[in-house]
């Protein structure tokens, strides 16, 4: 057993100021000096690294250690991002916002945080309970703050948690981008190498936002799509998935004059255990097996989940061809039901434009050429789609969607909600469904198809080897399709989307992109066709996926 490993493990026992954390490691500790190797293995995982603070900040499995989130992480992280912030104020006294979910610790975090901020001398806002982050990304446009911080790991395992950074100003509440992430680490890694966290100055003279800010989330977000008349007979079910996105929803669909759903009630008070589910993420297998059911039972027209923060939302229609009659759309098709539906709003508007990640669906820009407005692809995440230029609309293919950029730049789940109850209720006015909408769209822009192939592993060297082996045994075929072009992100022009992406264009038109996720340990294969009718493009789709299986398998 190192005696280094051990001492940077006891050092950091004594600055730990949670008592459950102190009393998980120093078990290990006690374990591993008496020559546990199990022990000492978890010794080494647990300091072996850090958790990297990038763009999206942190996140990951709660515990002891530099390689976990914890209290002394996130006092470093707090006390980093408050160094990083006072160094750009010009003197001025910056203002942060604080937002938390209902995961485990996340109440915790977050009052650490805003303690930390205010003895640091900045003016921190604690957001009054817990509460989705859409609204948080709100709070910073409304409280014209500098920053803001939100304690989520979104719809990662029930053990995880992480910490979201927002810039105010003209970043205008998005999410951050390099280099600011680069310079935020810099201070997080001088306070670490600093020492004892328990030496910060802290103070409880930080604010507690007042219901005003929830109230006018609630006003604009209702104001995305008011209610038809139509709307009154409209049967859907709703679930939370166990977090924190019913009680804003609720609200706003009072305002707005839809009805209350049919909810799964199960899922719908936050749960940090998240005991229904395996992984609260609605793209899941099994995540909206009781949405189903439920949505079986009441003979529902559709459902709407959120994940736990609220920030994607998933849709679900009956579909006889599928098991168990409903079949969760995928977020290419909402993504593009929302888009037409911006577009036809936009169209005229000089400088207006659509905007996904260059993994979603390449119908977002047949869509906007149709309607005259400007497309912007850009890389995965809604810290880059939040910054395109005249932003209208934009999405991402993983259930994100930015509907009212004048409200949150961001993906807000709840405002897509709203967006896509305005569709449905304007379609049944006139005898008409949401898969009626979904096949009115190939007949007006092109039949659009898309898949994923994702791969979840247990050691992440595995995606580095995949990534490696493609880029240097480039291949020459997936399937039988035939690659006509084979583009490497890393080696991007200037000026374009740059990052750990491989893009292959094949003979037929079709698309194939792999990268690795950027939040969990997979690596994801997205697939895009165009065909002549919507069986001809799901058909290419299906030959393609078994294509990136068989070259996987080869590879891993």
């Amino acid at each position: 057993m190192s005696e280094e490993l051990l001492a940077t493990a006891r050092a950091w026992l004594r600055q730990d100021p949670d008592a459950q954390t102190r009393d998980e490691l120093a078990g290990i500790v006690t374990r591993a000096a008496s020559g546990d190797e199990a022990a000492a293995a978890d010794l080494a995982d647990r300091f072996g690294a850090r958790l990297a603070f990038g763009t999206a900040g942190l996140r990951g499995e709660l515990g002891a250690g530099s390689n976990r989130m914890n209290r002394v992480l996130v006092a470093q992280a707090a006390a980093g991002f408050a160094a990083y912030l006072r160094e750009r104020a010009d003197g001025r006294t910056p203002t942060v916002v604080i937002g938390y979910d209902g995961r485990r610790n996340s109440r915790v975090f977050a009052t650490d945080s805003a303690e930390i901020f205010a003895g640091a001398g900045l003016r921190a806002i604690l957001l009054p309970r817990l509460l989705p982050t859409p609204v948080l990304a709100f709070a910073v446009r409304r409280l014209g703050a500098d920053a803001g911080v939100m304690v989520t790991a979104s719809h990662n395992p029930p053990n995880d948690n992480g910490y979201k950074v927002y810039l105010g100003g003209e970043n205008q509440g998005s999410q951050i981008v390099a280099p600011a992430d680069a310079e935020i680490a810099a201070h997080i890694q001088r306070i670490a190498d600093a020492g004892d966290v328990k030496a910060l100055p802290r103070s409880s003279a930080y604010e507690t936002a007042g219901e005003d800010v929830v109230t006018a989330y609630v006003e604009a977000t209702a104001a995305v799509a008011p209610a038809p008349s139509s709307a009154t007979g409209l049967r859907w079910v709703y679930t939370a998935m166990h977090g924190v996105g019913w009680e804003t929803l609720s609200r706003i669909l009072r305002v707005a004059g839809y009805p209350q759903p049919m909810v799964v009630g199960e899922q719908l008070d936050p749960d940090a255990t998240f005991r229904t589910v395996s992984f609260p993420n609605p793209e899941e297998p099994g995540a909206m097996d009781l949405a189903f059911a439920r949505a079986r039972r009441v003979q529902a027209d559709f459902i709407l989940a959120n994940d736990p923060d609220a920030d994607r939302l998933a849709v679900a229609i009956p579909d006889e061809t599928a098991e168990g009659g409903w079949r969760r759309l995928t977020g290419n098709e909402v993504g593009l039901l929302l888009g037409a539906r911006a577009a036809r709003a936009a169209a005229g508007t000089p400088g207006a434009s659509l905007a996904c990640s260059l993994v979603s669906s390449p119908g977002l820009g047949a869509i906007a050429a149709h309607h005259g407005l400007d497309f912007h692809e850009t890389l995965t995440g809604f810290k880059w789609i939040s910054r395109a230029p005249g932003i209208a609309f934009g999405f991402e293919e993983a259930l994100g969607y930015l509907v009212n950029p004048e409200t949150v730049r961001d993906k807000d789940g709840i405002s897509a909600a709203i967006a896509i109850l305005g569709l449905a209720a304007e379609a049944r006015e006139r005898g008409a469904t949401i898969a009626t909408l979904l096949a009115e769209l190939g007949e007006t822009y092109g039949h659009f198809a898309s898949g994923q192939v994702s791969v979840r592993v247990d050691d992440l060297s595995v995606i580095g080897n995949v990534m490696l082996s493609l880029r240097t045994l480039p291949p020459t075929q997936i399937g039988s399709h035939a690659i006509a072009s084979a583009e490497d992100l890393l080696r991007a022009a200037p000026g374009a989307p740059s990052g750990d992406v491989l893009r292959y264009r094949l003979a037929d038109g079709s698309r194939v992109i792999v990268r690795p996720s950027g939040t969990e340990p997979k690596l994801k294969v997205y697939i895009d066709a165009k065909g002549d009718t919507a069986d001809t493009a799901a058909q290419a789709v299906a030959d393609l996926e078994a294509g990136v299986r068989a070259l996987l398998g080869d590879r891993s």
